[in-house]
């Protein structure tokens, strides 16, 4: 049987914190005989020691400029660089949850059903917010999805074909969700999105709320082209802000967390929703100044991380609202 090669792509700016992780669990996939892998890593400028782990991986590595970087346009460069015949994106603060994950993300690939997938996506015991882990339980449920409707699809734990990635490519101009911009291509054209539920990462998210307002404003701005028949007004705000408060804090009731998470989750749904208001509603073009602080938000120091422990909240499978973060 002919190999296949599998390149896992890496998108990284001072990623230290998670990244020897990743990576070390990446390498410890198993995988079917005929199955190479190779790991790519694109940098934009990272001054920690996120190369140095990269090197002691066995990285190839390439380096795009800030000024240049979008999320669409640093994937295209590990694309191009990689000699994959499948690829896989996963988040530099993303871990494998077990040493199947990779096999089970590119089956449907292999064997045809699917153009393009996506995997489950869970929290971290303790570094995780309480409504992010409720936001992840809402788009990633427990069951797979391989004739999935529509164009949903993340890149934090991903995979497509070099075919199909060849004929389409990445929007280099977006701001975000730059995933969900070539699955609308590929379903426009015939392919097929899938979700796959048990190929599982821990997503860690360790941002400021300010931080959190800038993530979901990015990618209400793709929201607005990829979707323009969604409108998001103020009374969206307000109904979306109730509605997630209250489902957070009787699940946290629930948990026996009320007090503990309440003000947290008043905070993050709050810039959730304010920074998917914004993004529908500015008429505006981002300076590069701007641009910066959207893709670079200055990073918290000081904090020694937990190992990675998952969590496993109640799951939803609704995938609907496109709100979703790298």
């Amino acid at each position: 049987m002919k190999s296949v090669t599998v390149s896992i792509i890496v998108r990284a700016l001072n990623e230290e914190q998670w990244l020897d992780g990743a990576l070390d669990s990446c390498r410890r996939q198993i995988l079917d005989s005929e199955i190479d892998l190779e790991l790519v890593l694109v940098d934009s400028g990272s001054t920690d020691r996120t190369l140095d782990i990269a090197k002691k991986h066995a990285c190839q590595i390439f380096h795009i400029k800030k000024s240049e970087f979008t999320f669409g346009r640093s994937l295209n460069i590990g694309c191009d660089g990689s000699t994959g015949d499948i690829l896989v994106f996963i988040s530099a603060h993303c871990v494998p949850d077990n040493n199947h994950w990779l096999q089970n993300l590119i089956t449907p690939l292999q064997t045809g059903v699917c153009d393009y997938v996506y995997g489950r996506q869970i929290g971290h015991k303790t570094v995780t917010r309480f409504s992010e882990n409720e936001v992840f339980a809402h788009y990633f449920g427990e069951e797979s999805e391989l004739k999935q409707d529509g164009f949903f699809c993340n890149n934090a734990n991903s995979a497509i074909t070099r075919a199909v990635w060849k004929k389409h490519r990445f929007d280099e101009t977006v701001t975000g969700l730059e995933d969900m911009v070539l699955a609308k291509a590929i379903v426009n054209d015939g392919g097929q999105i899938g979700y796959v539920a048990d190929a599982t990462v821990v997503h860690i998210h360790e941002e400021s709320l300010q931080q959190v307002r800038r993530r979901y404003y990015r990618e209400a701005l793709t929201v607005r082209d990829i979707m323009p028949e969604v409108h998001f007004n103020v009374f969206d705000l307000i109904r979306c802000y109730l509605a997630g408060v209250f489902h957070d804090l009787d699940q946290a009731r629930h948990s026996k967390v009320f007090f503990k998470e309440a003000k947290g989750i008043l905070g993050f749904r709050f810039m959730q929703f304010w920074g998917t208001y914004r993004g529908h509603n500015e008429h505006r073009t981002l300076s590069r100044v701007q641009k910066e602080g959207y893709y670079y938000p200055k990073p918290q120091r000081g904090r020694t991380p937990p190992q990675p422990t998952p969590q496993i909240g109640q799951q939803r499978p609704a995938r609907q609202e496109a709100d979703i973060s790298r």
